[in-house]
């Protein structure tokens, strides 16, 4: 086995990419990755800087990791932040470090992409010594996988240290339509869904879903300004831009489902989702102005409708969100793997990291105690 690191999704072929992705998840698509870098989200500018890797037997490619240099921890949604200010007081330089994820999303997933029949554990090892010996020749303080799916945990956890997280997601538990769903409610939390729902309605607000192919050129630039929106009154800038969304739309619109909502011939707000094999991603959202419900009903019970339309499994909506539990999104543990190279500092993370797990299991189970179903069903 032969491995090499690249700069760039385009110095390798998308169908050899492709190929080593699971269950067309559409953040590990070649196309997804490209268009993050070709749109100027992922560079160097940005502080996220291309090292993938690729690993090849006989000139066949059999596993790859994407991979990238960071210079801050934005984007990542696993928080590590205090580690950094600790490594500072110290004397010592956290940035630069590896970060093992897809940039700006939060979705479990593949993190290192392996043929099934090639032996998983040799990979990951290879792999792992490769980063640790870049990261001595050249002071790269730690590696980071971010969420990657439970199958990997189990391959990571010999080499690396394991932290526990929290977000909500829906199930599909064989539900014929959405009334069929909030069957499975108590009658108080079925009456308020409905009633949020009712609410869309007497506001004279509209909702229209869009595949990739059907969306315009004017309503990506609407959708756009939503999402900066987004970001803008956190007073933060976007993380995406606006040729990015326009090129995922061209090179995979299958897997893009955008609703737009609209009241008076004018769109109020939007949402968008990738479409996985069995699962949909809700990831973007934003409005100009708050209405009584709008976001629920555009990121969430359009969403649920979608999925029981077209029979699939999971609504994995990303990151934080406890309103989520009252609408049937449950608490599942997600999972990111860390190795830090200071011996000193590993032993002190680690340590960190049993402590938060017991309160971060606790929060799941308090958080389940809040799910809307019925005694039997919850």
């Amino acid at each position: 086995m032969v491995i090499k690191q690249i700069n760039s999704m385009a110095e390798v072929n998308t169908v050899s990419w492709n190929q080593l992705v699971h269950d067309k998840d559409p953040f590990l698509r070649h196309e997804f990755l490209l268009a993050l870098e070709q749109s100027g989200s992922v560079c160097i500018e940005t502080g996220w800087q291309p090292n993938h890797l690729l690993v090849f037997d006989h000139q066949a490619l059999i596993a790859a990791m994407p991979l990238y240099l960071k210079t801050h921890s934005r984007g990542e949604y696993v928080f590590d932040q205090q580690w950094a200010d600790a490594f500072y007081q110290s004397g010592m330089e956290y940035y630069p470090k590896w970060v093992n994820a897809i940039p700006f999303t939060p979705c479990q997933g593949q993190r290192l992409l392996i043929k099934p029949e090639i032996n998983q554990q040799t990979v990951t090892l290879l792999c792992m010594d490769h980063i640790k010996q870049l990261s001595e020749l050249n002071n790269i303080s730690s590696l980071h996988t971010l969420f990657p799916t439970p199958r990997q945990i189990e391959l990571l956890q010999q080499t690396m240290l394991i932290r526990e997280g929290v977000q909500f997601q829906w199930f599909n538990n064989n539900y014929r339509d959405f009334d069929d769903y909030l069957q499975a409610f108590t009658s108080r939390q079925r009456k308020k869904i409905n009633k949020e729902r009712r609410n869309i309605t007497e506001q004279g607000i509209k909702l229209q879903r869009l595949t990739g192919k059907e969306i315009t050129e004017q309503q990506w630039q609407v959708f756009f300004k939503f999402y900066e929106i987004t970001y803008l009154k956190r007073g933060q800038s976007a993380y995406l831009n606006v040729n990015f969304f326009k090129q995922t739309a061209r090179v995979m619109p299958e897997q893009i489902l955008l609703v737009l909502a609209y009241k008076d011939r004018s769109y109020v707000g939007a949402a968008l989702s990738f479409i996985g094999d069995k699962t949909l991603y809700g990831r973007y959202w934003g409005c100009y102005q708050e209405y009584n419900s709008l976001h629920f009903e555009t990121c969430y019970y359009q969403g649920l409708e979608y999925c029981l339309e077209h029979q699939l499994q999971k609504f994995d909506s990303g990151a934080q969100g406890e309103h989520k539990i009252s609408r049937g999104f449950k608490p599942v543990t997600t999972y990111s793997a860390h190795w830090i190279q200071n011996d000193q500092f590993s032993k002190l993370i680690a340590n960190f990291l049993e402590r938060e797990k017991i309160l971060i299991r606790q929060y799941k189970k308090d958080c389940s105690q809040y799910l809307p179903f019925k005694a039997t069903l919850s």
